[in-house]
């Protein structure tokens, strides 16, 4: 069976740490300094992105048995999760299908519901850099920009380029991604319920979360906490680490 891939920083109580779609543990490994002073952080990399394995199947029923073996690999009983977007969903899975795994629960700019497919842009340009790849990073940017306008979002995405002996590549399984992307856009399980520690974190900014999701997020988290992140939108924690970080320092019990 493939591991997942990760970065491990830190010791003391297991914190993992679940990036969101088409991103890295990379992504993560700024603000998993600052937590390695109080955990053992695990920055993973999940199925299909960064340096894990490629695989065919993609939904949030294989992704949470990835994240089961990996820690059983680990000998990882109970762990704090924190997942961000499409890793925050598949910590809300984690967390109700084995509720004995889960510490306490962190949910970054997600909720339980059904989400529009809205990455066609993104998954179209990427889909071009993989059928003929850049033979530089200003050429992939170029050519991304055609389908992404936004810098920001290109910059996110192009730190999945890496060199190869031909000129650059993607990390990411794009093609299972571009063909695969619906089923990690579902809701949660009707029944899934998980009744540990949970905060929930809001981009102030961001259109993922509403005023009328917390009726959901309490159906199916009963004990959670809503907290707005100021000044952020979707990436949160990049947008506005100082108030994000707090946030979590506060739910922990961390200085």
């Amino acid at each position: 069976m493939s591991l997942l891939h990760s970065q491990i920083l830190g010791k003391g109580t297991p914190l993992l740490v679940l990036h969101g779609f088409l991103g890295m543990s990379d992504n993560w490994r700024t603000m998993g300094k600052q937590w390695a002073s109080h955990f053992q952080v695990h920055l993973l990399d999940l199925p299909n992105h960064g340096r894990s394995f490629h695989s065919q199947s993609f939904d949030y029923t294989a992704m949470t048995q990835d994240v089961v073996s990996y820690l059983d690999h680990h000998q990882l009983q109970a762990v704090i999760v924190l997942g961000h977007s499409m890793g925050g969903k598949l910590a809300m899975h984690l967390a109700t299908t084995h509720p004995n795994r889960v510490e306490k629960l962190l949910v970054a700019d997600i909720a339980p519901k059904a989400y529009p497919p809205h990455h066609t842009h993104i998954l179209t340009g990427l889909m071009d850099l993989h059928t003929s790849p850049p033979d530089s990073r200003t050429d992939a940017d170029r050519r991304l920009s055609q389908f992404v306008t936004d810098q920001g979002t290109r910059l996110f995405l192009l730190k999945n380029l890496y060199r190869t002996p031909d000129g650059f590549a993607l990390r990411p399984n794009v093609p299972v991604l571009h063909d695969k992307v619906e089923a990690i856009m579902e809701a949660l399980p009707t029944a899934a319920l998980y009744s540990g520690p949970t905060l929930f974190l809001v981009g102030a900014l961001s259109d993922y979360v509403t005023p009328e999701d917390h009726a959901l997020i309490h159906t199916h988290f009963p004990t959670a906490i809503l907290r707005s992140i100021p000044q952020a939108g979707h990436w949160l924690h990049a947008e506005n680490p100082v108030a994000f970080a707090a946030e979590v320092a506060d739910f922990l019990g961390i200085g």
